[in-house]
């Protein structure tokens, strides 16, 4: 499309006549910037022979994209102002036609880009337009500014920069195949190497396998001959079973016949025992008589002489002249002179085993003793499930008392079965509820308070209860 284009471009050109080369003198200073409204005189009457070379395309392509840029947007052509503001590599892929087509159609476009070349390879322009190419130069350099300035003799120029660039494309390709070929027989003598190898273990394999083969047969007509010398063993194994079987077929009818004839023996002897046991019986009931006459003879005697003595019934026994306590009467302060450390818990033991004890708990001085660091309501749940166990085992009246004076809310508690639960008043402490439930009992009533404060050990002392520490209280709990 883009040789369409050029094509186009030059048959739609009328190159005007060629300019006056410059004097010798002035060749070194760099011509004025050419007036798009003057004759072109850089145009030359030349045509190229054949579309122009790809790289020599592309080179122009380039360098118009790249002066694109620094051109005023009056100045451009109206099919390329829109590519204008795009970079340099964008105006170059996307805006290569329309450059193209712009410079072939456009000579004055053309000239400005050819100025844009002068001001960047400025010898290259001078050389060209003095008539000589630099030998150090690029043929595509040479092309491109050959066609861009339009110099006598540009085709050709153009023409020899193709015509290099194919013979080096040629030259290349020929080189690339060469190392190609070099390259395949490279690999080609690899894969002989390694089909020679792969046979030579191919073939190291099949002796391997064959050899294998023949150890196996070995082995299998080894176990062939096991085999048979086996079922031979199997046969003889099952003729001695056969003979065994048929020795103990024997020997069981024969223990049969013995067990049938000791069975009958047994029966005799069953009727021999019984028969004795009916003659002992016999002969021990004439014996009992007379022992049983013989007794009913004392008995009598005795009651005669008991009449005769005109003996009482017996009311009181020598036991009971004996000076202790009984367990109708026994008390608390009884149990304290008993050999038994305060903090024995067979202490408690023995308090809670007199009849119609009444066990008085202050609750919160046993579990700040026990276990102060849980929350209150944890610390009453836990010692309420204690003595519930407590009043079953022991069947112990028991009464817990809290301190209530500071409870914002009501007590959500279900009390355990067997314990009575009671919070103090409102102005009122345990202490003080503590020593009237002990006042509300009857005098002669064994009450037991535990609490480790001194004052409510003393004032229930002195109101007949007997106060224990409540550690004594938390080792009981603590046993099974």
């Amino acid at each position: 499309m883009v040789d369409a284009a050029w094509g186009a471009a030059e048959s739609q050109e009328q190159p005007p006549a060629a300019a006056t080369p410059a004097a010798p003198e002035q060749a070194d200073a760099p011509p004025a910037p050419a007036d798009p409204t003057d004759p072109t005189p850089g145009d030359s009457p030349e045509q190229l022979g054949r579309p122009l070379p790809e790289g020599v395309r592309h080179r122009v392509v380039g360098i118009a994209a790249d002066a694109l840029g620094g051109l005023p947007a009056a100045e451009l052509p109206v099919s390329l102002r829109q590519y204008a503001k795009f970079t340099p590599a964008r105006r170059a892929k996307y805006a290569a036609t329309a450059l193209a087509a712009a410079l072939e159609a456009d000579p004055a476009f053309r000239l400005r880009i050819a100025d844009r070349l002068r001001l960047g390879q400025p010898d290259l322009v001078r050389a060209l337009e003095a008539g000589s190419v630099p030998g150090a130069a690029d043929p595509m350099d040479v092309a491109a500014a050959a066609y861009l300035l339009r110099p006598a003799g540009w085709a050709r120029l153009v023409a020899e920069a193709g015509e290099q660039v194919e013979r080096a494309g040629a030259e290349g390709a020929a080189a690339e195949a060469a190392r190609l070929v070099e390259k395949l027989q490279e690999e080609l003598a690899e894969l002989r190497a390694q089909s020679r190898a792969d046979l030579d273990r191919q073939r190291a394999d099949s002796e391997g396998i064959r050899r294998e083969a023949e150890s196996l047969r070995k082995k299998v007509r080894t176990l062939e001959s096991d085999t048979r010398r086996a079922q031979a063993e199997a046969r003889k194994v099952q003729a001695e079973l056969a003979e065994v079987r048929a020795g103990a077929a024997t020997e069981h009818s024969a223990a049969e016949a013995e067990a049938r004839r000791l069975r009958h023996r047994i029966a005799e002897l069953e009727t021999a025992l019984e028969a004795g046991r009916r003659s002992a019986r016999e002969g021990r009931s004439v014996e009992d008589m007379r022992l049983r006459l013989l007794l009913d003879t004392v008995l009598q005697s005795a009651q005669g002489l008991q009449r005769e003595l005109a003996l009482p019934v017996a009311q009181i026994h020598p036991a009971d002249l004996v000076d202790a306590v009984a367990p109708a009467s026994a008390s608390p302060h009884d149990v304290a002179r008993r050999a038994l450390a305060e903090d024995d818990p067979a202490l408690l033991d023995q308090l809670l085993a007199i009849p119609q004890v009444h066990l008085v708990v202050d609750g919160y001085n046993v579990t700040k003793t026990g276990y102060p660091t849980l929350p209150l309501e944890q610390q009453r749940i836990r010692l309420l499930g204690g003595l519930a166990m407590l009043a079953q085992r022991t069947q112990a009246e028991v009464t817990c008392v809290f301190d209530g004076q500071d409870l914002d809310v009501p007590v959500i508690l279900a009390p355990p079965r067997g314990v009575r639960v009671r919070f103090s008043r409102t102005g009122e402490t345990a202490d003080e509820l503590i020593r009237r439930l002990v006042r509300a009992e009857p005098l002669g009533r064994p009450v037991v308070v535990v609490s480790t404060d001194k004052e409510v050990a003393d004032g229930v002392k002195k109101a007949g209860a007997r106060p224990v520490a409540s550690l004594l209280l938390l080792k009981r709990l603590a046993r099974p």
